[in-house]
């Protein structure tokens, strides 16, 4: 059982600027933190900081403002290695986020090992970036795609996974949580089935890493993404880890300046890890406002978000379920952050027009996951997506807000 927070909420909601405008005239309800989550001004001010007081090119630099911002680049670097439990600080590449990350392992990944024939096992409920990358793959290298099924509760169907790795299986692309069903998949239980095979795992952890504690070393999984707006930081920086042998046997994604030991006409030599895979100039701000986020997040404490948020799911899901008409969109038994709802059969986009004229932001719609959506044969959903920083009356107003929409539509 989850414990209750005893998080002072209106305190933390005081360090979130935008949660005090308002909307048309009313006070902000912010349900969309799936899509982006806000910024707590200790991150604006860690990213103002670096370029009023030491905004300057990172790495190579002699001169001080250099060696202060690359301090700052890699004690952030640091800072994201603890905070997934990360064996080494060089197996954290900095990308533009989570979609640049599943790019880079399905361009170098399947370079070097997947050829005609082969397989990538991905699953029925993926956002379109962990779906597409791996189509755009199988297509240039002749593989296969195959997909594990979901049912109508919006859980994995494992019964069959055994079937699905085969002996041309060269890797496994699944979600730890599902973006558009809320579904927490049973990942430790994939990846040692998968190793099983001696199969690599990549999980997109972009709505997991915010909700729950994730350790790399103790899941044994081979590469994990996420985005940095969606654990409080700023959007444009994202993170791929991957194990020290599998990023030093994949080539680079990019190449051009920073990524390279010795350039000659004649042949390039690549750097070490992690900067062969970070060609160009990083997003120095954008890193640097990643740390301030992972030490906002350390200091409220993992456990007590995990608590504030299983109080609001609770809360909204039997709140919304005495609406007349309404019926959620998956009903798996472990959720975390998401609500998929539907009302008779008015179309999301107008619930969602509805709430956002009452001030209530929520997004409706595919969510980029159309698969999802045929699977349950609808248009799209509404969805609440909840952050620790929301409270009660947040729910209430949705409540109210849906209940005027069902008694106006239906």
């Amino acid at each position: 059982m989850t414990p209750t927070t005893h998080l002072n909420i209106e305190k933390i909601r005081a360090d979130f600027p935008i949660l005090q405008t308002t909307v048309y005239g009313r006070p902000l309800v912010y349900l969309d933190n799936g899509a982006t989550t806000q910024k707590p001004r200790q991150v604006t001010e860690a990213i103002s900081n670096y370029y009023d007081t030491y905004n300057a090119n990172v790495h190579r630099g002699v001169h001080y403002l250099s060696q202060v911002a690359t301090d700052a680049q890699e004690a952030a670097r640091s800072k994201i290695a603890r905070f997934i439990n990360a064996k080494h600080d060089y197996e954290v590449i900095f990308t533009r986020g989570t979609t640049e990350s599943v790019n880079l392992v399905a361009y170098s990944f399947c370079k070097q090992y997947l050829k005609a024939g082969d397989e990538v096992l991905i699953s029925g409920m993926e956002h379109h970036s962990n779906l597409v990358p791996w189509q755009i793959a199988c297509e240039d290298h002749g593989a296969t795609l195959k997909v594990i099924p979901i049912d109508d509760k919006g859980e994995l169907i494992l019964e069959d996974l055994d079937q699905l790795l085969t002996a041309r299986t060269r890797i496994v692309a699944l979600t730890w949580v599902s973006n558009s069903l809320g579904t927490v998949n049973p990942v430790a239980e994939i990846i040692t089935r998968a190793h099983a095979r001696n199969i690599p795992v990549l999980l997109d952890a972009a709505q997991a890493i915010q909700h729950t504690h994730v350790d790399v070393q103790a899941l044994d999984v081979d590469f994990l993404v996420f985005s940095g707006h969606k654990i409080y930081g700023p959007t444009g920086i994202g993170v791929l880890y991957g194990k020290e042998a599998l990023l030093n046997a994949i080539p680079p994604y990019q190449g051009g300046g920073s990524m390279i030991k010795s350039v000659s006409f004649e042949k390039t030599t690549y750097a070490d890890l992690p900067f062969k895979f970070e060609a160009g100039t990083p997003d120095v701000a954008g890193i640097i406002g990643l740390g301030a986020a992972i030490d906002y997040v350390n200091e409220i404490g993992l456990d007590n978000i995990i608590a504030a948020e299983h109080d609001l799911m609770t809360y909204a899901q039997q709140a919304l379920s005495g609406i007349k008409g309404l019926r959620f969109i998956g009903d798996a038994t472990h959720k975390a952050g998401t609500l998929s709802f539907l009302i008779d059969q008015v179309h999301p986009f107008d619930i969602g027009e509805l709430l956002d004229k009452q001030g209530i932001a929520v997004r409706t719609g595919h969510h980029c996951c159309q698969p999802v959506m045929e699977h349950f044969h609808i248009p799209g959903t509404v969805r609440a997506s909840f952050s620790f920083y929301n409270n009660k009356e947040d729910i209430d107003r949705l409540v109210a807000g849906v209940e005027k929409a069902a008694q106006m539509f239906v």
